[in-house]
């Protein structure tokens, strides 16, 4: 019999699940695969704290996903917490709030093993993941993860930027000016200098975005008049055209945002941070290094976690022939 898991991933503006079921070939299929924006990490750049209706819309997404999960019969659970949760000193009201709802111990990850696991789960899933040496980006809400790897990952970095974070620290205006883009450039571009002493920029071939930024960009430059996952997931876009697009989306106001349908409501005061992100990568690889190929994957860490839910299993019980 097919083995069944659940995986939660919660990160600073939004939480997801997983229910998916192990092919025979040990590829994943979808039972169930949801996304709320929940903005846990409002406020938590300057607060250093939980905000405590943060903490309750989350809490109330949980019991939404608990009830799926209980009707899925799967064999295991993982719910990991990302950015927003590793930075605030009270997290632990939230941890305990997560643990009574579901009755598994919750985990807040490091940006490493989040790295490991967005590689894991967006290589895994392309049907061609492109050229490599490759860059996994997931852009986050509080922080922005770089995976560099072949056939597997090489090296990791967790940078502490994200569309959350960066809007709240620069560009909250509902049209930023250009003061206001060059600050946040800086504050990128230095963390992005840190990277390099880990990440080799100039020998990547391949980069491959995950997360809701980057798939909601895909869907603009695709044209698609609704967000539609499955034409996103593998799509291939010029990288000029999305630096070119980045900076279009970064310069529009609310109202602007609001007219394209493939922006979730949720996303239209962080998205234009998030696109500032993805254009300074995408340049400073183009720039460093011999960049031919930019791939959409729509898995990523939610994905992985569930992979290593199916990894433990396997360790606790062998499936037999």
């Amino acid at each position: 019999m097919s083995r069944r898991v659940a995986a939660i991933d919660c990160g600073t503006n939004s939480i997801r699940l997983l229910v998916a079921e192990e092919n025979s070939d040990g590829s994943l299929r979808d039972i169930a695969r949801d996304m709320k924006i929940v903005r846990l990490g409002y406020g938590v750049d300057r607060t250093g704290r939980l905000d405590p209706e943060a903490i309750a819309r989350t809490l109330d997404a949980t019991r939404a996903y608990a009830k799926v999960i209980e009707t899925s019969d799967v064999e295991g659970v993982r719910f990991a917490a990302t950015s927003a949760s590793r930075d605030a000193e009270n997290r632990a009201e939230f941890i305990d709030g997560v643990r009574e709802i579901l009755g598994i111990e919750p985990e807040v990850i490091e940006g490493t093993e989040e790295a490991s696991l967005s590689y894991r789960g967006a290589v895994a899933t392309l049907p061609d993941p492109g050229p490599s040496p490759r860059l996994i980006v997931d852009i986050g809400g509080g922080s922005t993860e770089l995976v560099y790897g072949e056939d597997e990952p090489l090296a990791e970095i967790s940078l502490d930027m994200g569309s959350v974070r960066l809007t709240e620290r620069h560009l909250s205006a509902d049209r930023v000016s250009e003061g206001d883009i060059e600050a946040a450039t800086r504050d990128i571009d230095a963390l992005l200098n840190s990277a390099a002493r880990v990440i080799d920029f100039a020998s990547v071939r391949g980069i491959v975005g995950v997360a809701g930024t980057v798939t909601t960009l895909t869907a603009i430059a695709l044209g698609l008049e609704e967000y539609t996952p499955e034409l996103s997931h593998g799509a291939s876009i010029d990288p000029e055209d999305f630096t070119a697009l980045s900076y279009r989306i970064l310069r529009s106001s609310s109202a602007e945002l609001s007219a394209f349908p493939a922006i979730h409501p949720g996303r239209v005061d962080v998205i234009g941070a998030g696109a500032l992100i993805w254009a300074r990568i995408l340049e400073r690889v183009a720039n460093e290094g011999s960049l031919e190929r930019v791939t959409t994957s729509e898995h990523d860490i939610l994905d992985g976690l569930a992979m290593s839910v199916l990894d433990s299993l396997s360790l606790e019980k062998p499936q037999r022939d």
